[in-house]
């Protein structure tokens, strides 16, 4: 037989065979006759070895580092940036700011049993304990609409080398300045409230005093809510904070009350009707407050001390019809004890007020002092207070509502003043409030309101005050 065809009959068994072992399972060098089909077995399994080996050594080599940014970023062009220069070219290095506030409209309907509220009077945007008309008559119901109490709050937060954050605020309103009347255009000028600047411990500028209790503020319609018994200042100020702790040194102002039971003042012109200030002194109010936190709430405890001035080279006063100028002073003092109660979602706001509250409380419904026949200032003490219930309707908060007593009194020396209404000082107010607040959707709140509210004179003259007001906010 020729070499070539017993060749090719040998590599047709080979291939029979192998394909044989394979269907039942043997190894194929069981079955291998020859040397050479021994030797090429050999080489069968030495080449899978080698494959299994190249298998091996790919699974086990790392993946491939990605290519350098530079060139990723050259593959793909640029796109334009959304603003081509900084927003706040002139702040420091890492420098953030924010811009926060709310659109408020109100719409009050009020009631007064003694007299009217004067067309430009305050107490139409918002309650004025002082302001509640008394001894006249009822002229029936007043609507005022308005959006003045719409915010705006800028700020910003720079994060300085040394990992400390330096802050600041500004923050304004629409109440107190009109520029157009409500015949056509409702137009008001922004109003200041806030400026400060604030770095560790210290802050510097305007912002709400030391001895009011801010987190004690519950949600109402109104501008305030329980203004009767509540702190309520603004006013440049210097203060230290370290944890519950804060001291300030604030602005000073003295409210007086002027003398009017004997001889009116001479000159007319410093008989001011029921007060008048003086910014007489260089001393600040100075204030310590402290506050315990935690998850139930919290509670703090405020002292304000402060020295009331006035200083004057022209007579106000004379029960001899003779020149009396006025230059005295007199120290005095006031506590405040305040807190918030968690009871489930619900919770309770308090507060407690003694001593000479003066311009401190109720947007100054007492005056600090009251002049006396020889032109000495003596201090006015009394107590304020409120106590204010807030209930979630269901779980999600969407539905709640707030009931409110706010109260305060004042021990004035009726000898010293007149008894007429015009010149009679305030002794006492108290107002009771209720409301229901809507979220339909996140940050818009719907609300409406009921108060009703008393003022009483020294001279016992009084009136009530209602209102009904509907409100509508969206916070951003």
């Amino acid at each position: 037989m020729p070499r070539n065809s017993r060749n090719g009959t040998q590599l047709r068994r080979l291939i029979a065979v192998t394909l044989a072992t394979a269907a039942f399972g043997l190894p194929a060098s069981t079955l291998a006759q020859t040397a050479k089909e021994q030797e090429l077995e050999k080489r069968v399994a030495e080449l899978e070895k080698m494959v299994q080996q190249l298998v091996a050594e790919k699974a086990a080599a790392p993946a491939p580092a990605p290519a350098p940014a530079a060139a990723t970023a050259a593959a793909a062009p640029a796109k334009a940036p959304i603003q081509g220069v900084s927003i706040t070219p002139n702040a420091a290095p890492n420098t953030t700011f924010l811009l926060t506030g709310f659109v408020k409209a109100d719409a009050n309907f009020t009631n007064t049993s003694d007299g009217e509220l004067g067309d430009s009077a305050s107490g139409r945007d918002f309650y004025v304990p002082g302001q509640t008309p008394v001894g006249g008559l009822d002229e029936g119901t007043d609507l005022n609409a308005h959006v003045k109490q719409s915010r705006v709050n800028f700020g910003t937060d720079t994060i300085l080398e040394g990992g400390d954050k330096l802050s600041t605020r500004f923050e304004i309103d629409f109440f107190g300045s009109a520029l157009g009347s409500q015949n056509v255009s409702n137009t008001y000028a922004p109003v200041l409230r806030h400026a400060y600047v604030q770095w560790r411990s210290w802050l510097v500028g305007q912002t709400w005093s030391n001895f009011m209790d801010v987190a004690t503020l519950p949600e109402v319609a109104d501008f305030i809510g329980t203004t009767d018994g509540t702190t309520f200042v603004r006013q440049p100020q210097v203060r230290w904070t370290k944890g519950g702790l804060s001291l300030s040194a604030e602005n000073r102002e003295t409210s007086i009350t002027p003398y009017t039971a004997g001889a009116l003042p001479v000159p007319p012109a410093a008989q001011p009707g029921r007060s008048f200030s003086s910014d007489d002194g260089w001393m600040p109010d100075l204030t310590a407050r402290y506050a315990w936190k935690g998850s139930w709430g919290h509670v703090a405890a405020a002292g304000l001390v402060r020295e009331l001035v006035h200083e004057s080279t022209a007579a106000q006063f004379s029960t001899t019809g003779i020149n009396a100028p006025i230059d005295d002073s007199t120290w005095t003092g006031s506590l405040s004890v305040s807190g918030k109660f968690m009871i489930g979602k619900d919770d309770l706001r308090w507060m407690a007020l003694y001593g000479n509250l003066g311009r401190y409380v109720a947007l100054n419904f007492a005056n600090d002092a009251i002049l006396n026949s020889d032109g000495e200032l003596e201090s006015v003490d009394g107590y304020a207070g409120f106590v204010a219930y807030r209930h979630i309707w269901g779980g999600s908060g969407a539905w709640r509502s707030t009931l409110a007593y706010a109260l305060q009194s004042y021990d004035n020396d009726s000898s010293l003043s007149a008894t007429s209404n015009a010149h009679s000082p305030n002794k006492s107010s108290w107002s009771v409030l209720g409301n229901v607040f809507y979220s339909p959707l996140p940050k818009l709140d719907i609300g409406a309101e009921y108060r009703y509210a008393e003022r009483e004179l020294e001279n016992g003259t009084d009136g009530d005050f209602n209102r009904l007001q509907f409100t509508t906010k969206y916070s951003f």
